[in-house]
């Protein structure tokens, strides 16, 4: 058995709350029957940009059909929220997308972007309000998958919410449930939210989508491993594991799995972990919803039907929704 020795550049352990989380995920998700990690660990500095190659390969179709249906699309998607709305981004990224809406939202109260990241907040709102000086912007340094409280600046202006890039499909059917009941208390009932949702569709198109034949993908899944030697004193040798991305056609999902070549030991943090040859941790889940099946769930957390636009090849949709009432 392979056994890595500690990389000697880690930084110093568990130095803030962040941190131990970090460790704790890791440590929890490595020792697990069927090993896994969380998948918001991939957006360091360094999976971020790795994350922004992927989403302009030419087998990855999510990020450029979504922006071209908000281009298309994007008076009917404006026209489609509340007049006068303070327009909630949960888990605020580049402005890209948000740009296509704004253009149509002459009226917009205030825009409130919402990411754990405070500097990153601060950097795209400075930006954004370069470009449009008279919108209110007022950032919001929250967990979007936990209640937090919305700015009082706001007032009584009707709420919106903006979720695109089909984030909601790295969250198992559940959590995706309790992800938009948690929106609709923090919106408020009669609120609309616009949700990119990736959609069930060819599984070469899908597969294909998430291990390019350039390996970003597979660079990006790998980075994890880096992460984890650089910030947690970790032993990882990335070159002893391998990408994988599938189709899993019972539970409607794409898997990124990383595959142990050999049977191996890695030390993080202290402890040891074990690896089989063919073992592997499982990082990502990305699901795929029909139009109905995405509205049916959205319905168990208290949302409505309000609007959904797609493009012309049935790759991916955007639903407006109303919150009509809480979660039973």
């Amino acid at each position: 058995m392979t056994v890595h020795p500690r990389f000697d550049d880690a930084k110093p352990l568990a130095q803030t709350p962040e941190d131990r989380l970090f460790r704790d995920d890791v440590w929890n998700g490595l020792g697990a029957a069927r090993k896994e990690l969380p998948a918001k660990y991939f957006y360091d500095a360094a999976g971020s940009a790795l994350f922004e190659k992927i989403t302009v390969l030419p087998e990855y179709y999510p990020t450029r059909t979504e922006l071209k249906i908000l281009d298309e699309r994007g008076p009917e998607i404006a026209a489609a929220l509340p007049k006068g709305a303070a327009l909630v981004e949960f888990g605020a990224g580049s402005t890209v997308k948000l740009r296509r809406l704004l253009r149509h939202m002459k009226d917009l109260t205030a825009y409130v972007p919402v990411d754990v990241s405070g500097e990153f907040l601060r950097e795209q709102a400075e930006t954004l309000r370069g470009d449009f000086p008279q919108l209110a912007i007022a950032p919001v340094v929250a967990d979007f998958t936990r209640p937090f409280a919305l700015p009082a600046s706001l007032g009584d202006a009707p709420r919106a919410g903006f979720f695109p890039g089909s984030t909601i499909g790295n969250f198992r059917p559940e959590e995706a449930v309790a992800l938009l009941d948690t929106f609709g208390r923090i919106l408020g009932q009669g609120a609309r939210l616009v949700v990119g949702v990736d959609l069930v569709k060819d599984r070469a198109v899908l597969e294909a989508a998430y291990d390019d034949a350039a390996g970003v993908t597979a660079a990006f899944n790998l980075n994890l491993l880096a992460r984890i030697n650089r910030e947690l004193a970790g032993s990882f040798d990335a070159a002893q594991f391998a990408h994988r991305a599938l189709f899993n056609p019972e539970a409607s999902r794409i898997e990124m799995h990383l595959v142990s070549r050999t049977r191996q030991q890695v030390e993080i943090a202290g402890r040891r972990f074990g690896f089989e040859r063919g073992e592997t941790i499982h990082t990502e889940n990305s699901y795929k919803y029909t139009i109905a099946g995405f509205q049916a769930l959205a319905a168990e957390a208290g949302w409505s039907a309000a609007e959904v636009w797609t493009d012309a090849e049935g790759l991916f949709s955007v639903h407006v929704l109303e919150r009509t009432g809480p979660r039973d």
